[in-house]
Order: C-alpha cells, then sequence, then structure tokens
C-alpha cells in the first residue's frame, strides 16, 4: 500500500488538487498543515485553524504542525526564509514516513505559478524521494477557477490585500460573477484571478470532495487598504 499526503490548507488551491488526486485514484491517507505564526513566503496564512474541521467534513486525518514564526517582513532574504520555511513541513513528512505502515509515495500542492514555492517543494521531494502531484502548476487561472465552480466547490474569501479589492470583498462567494469582475481588476491593477500573488485567500466551505458543508459565522476586520474575516463560530452542517 501507497500513501499520499495532501499538503492541505482548506483554501480553493490546495483544496483542488486533493480533490484532482482522489479523482485520479491517489490514496490520499493524509492531510497535512503548517500553520504561520506570522506573514509566510510559502504558506497559506489566515483561517489555517478551520484546516481541521474541513478536513473532517474530508475524512482524511490531518496533521498539523506549529512552526515557529519565521518573520517574514524582518527578512530582507526571501530565499533563505523560504527555505526555513520548509523544514517544519520536511520534517514532518519525515515522521510520518518513519510511522509504521506508512509508505509515502508523494504529496500534493495547489501551487499555480509560484516558482518560488513550487521550487522549493519540488526540491523536497526529491529529498524524500517521493512524488509531487501538483494538477494546477502551470494552468490558465480562469480556465481553473471555472473549473472549481462546475465541479461544485464553493467558495468563500477570507482575506484581501491588493487594489481594487475593498471590505465589501471580504465573506463574498468566489463564483463565476466574483471571477469576471477579478478580471477586469486584472486588467487595471493586475489582479490575479486566483490571487496567486496574494492579492485574496479564501476557504472551501463545500465540495464534492466533503462529505458536510461547513457554517461559518464571522466579523470582517478592515485596515486601511487590506482586510480579513474574523470567525467567530464554524460548525459542519
Amino acid at each position: 500500500m501507497t500513501d499520499w499526503v495532501s499538503l492541505f490548507s482548506g483554501g480553493k488551491d490546495s483544496s483542488w488538487a486533493l480533490y484532482r488526486a482522489l479523482e485520479e485514484g491517489l490514496d490520499v491517507s493524509r492531510l497535512l498543515t503548517v500553520h504561520p505564526a506570522g506573514d509566510s513566503y510559502m504558506y497559506h496564512t489566515p483561517a489555517t485553524h478551520l484546516a481541521e474541521l474541513a478536513a473532517e467534513s474530508v475524512g482524511i486525518d490531518l496533521v498539523e504542525v506549529e512552526p515557529a514564526d519565521f518573520g517574514a517582513d524582518d527578512v530582507d532574504d526571501a530565499a533563505a526564509q523560504g527555505d526555513a520555511e520548509l523544514e517544519p513541513m520536511e520534517g514532518a513528512l519525515r515522521a510520518l514516513a518513519a510511522t509504521d505502515g506508512m509508505d509515502i509515495t508523494g504529496v500534493t500542492a495547489g501551487a499555480v505559478e509560484s516558482e518560488f514555492q513550487t521550487s522549493r517543494i519540488r526540491g523536497m521531494c526529491d529529498r524524500l524521494g517521493i512524488d509531487l502531484f501538483a494538477p494546477l502548476w502551470g494552468e490558465d487561472p480562469v480556465e481553473l477557477a471555472e473549473a472549481m465552480f462546475e465541479a461544485g466547490f464553493e467558495i468563500r474569501i477570507v482575506q484581501v490585500a491588493a487594489y481594487g479589492l475593498d471590505e465589501s470583498w471580504l465573506g463574498r462567494r468566489y463564483d463565476a460573477d466574483a471571477l469576471a469582475e477579478l478580471r477586469e481588476l486584472r486588467a487595471e491593477y493586475g489582479v490575479h484571478p486566483l490571487g496567486e500573488g496574494g492579492e485574496f485567500e479564501t476557504y472551501v466551505i463545500d465540495g464534492p470532495h466533503m462529505d458536510r458543508r461547513i457554517d461559518l459565522s464571522y466579523d470582517t476586520v478592515w485596515e486601511g487598504d487590506r482586510g480579513h474575516i474574523e470567525v467567530t463560530d464554524a460548525t459542519l452542517a
């Protein structure tokens, strides 16, 4: 028996990579979430505590990693920080590989265009002697978003940080209407349709890979030119 580990935040990209892996028949036996303590070059940062609820709905065991705060804003060498941020993930995978009954074949990742992230994850896989399944890599972002909608993903925007995205986007459903507006904002401000540059972050509350929908209650927090939702309650429907 071979095991796959899905790098998982609960956001749309890692959830899509997981969904595609399951559709391809890969035996995903663990989800792995890294909780950054501060800003991060490598990881999805908002609301990662909700990954546990998403994992419960998906029905796959979750491994959670609490790294040190590497202080992205205080480090001049982004490459060095990216390498350092990868260490907790690699350590967790090595620990999993040493677990009785585990035979890790590979990991899934949701990177779309970030060579910074993907090259490091690929290097980690090479060091561990495992495969990388990255079904979003190099694909057209608009087509990827449309595929998510068609598959039945219900996605909420949980953080924004880009020109053109105001407080009204917080908690908004990421759907065909939102995508159409984002395509207009791409022409005006360069906003990526999938938020690949950190323009916005998401959380998947329902999808074909999930048994139960997640209901969220939240407040919005706006800080001048960026904001996020502060979840006050989250339950499985």
